[in-house]
């Protein structure tokens, strides 16, 4: 028993200190790159997509149905 307490706490302690799903800026920006590819995109529409892709907001995906409730407002 005393052993299950000592793992469970030993994971407890450990667990937050390792970033398990953290993306770097790097690696964000080379994923923002590949998108940026995928659709051809050149000049300023590069840039503008490169630019919205890197900021951390969350906007909705596609077009919203009839019945769907709204988009959240940031």
């Amino acid at each position: 028993m005393l052993r299950y307490t000592v793992v469970a706490a030993t994971l407890v302690i450990m667990l937050p200190s390792a970033p398990c799903l953290a993306l770097t800026a790097k690696e964000k920006m080379a994923t923002c790159k590949f998108g940026a590819d995928d659709q051809k995109l050149q000049g300023a529409a590069r840039s503008a997509f490169i630019k919205r892709c890197m900021s951390n907001k969350n906007d909705p995906r596609g077009p919203v149905g009839p019945g769907a409730p709204p988009p959240p407002k940031d």
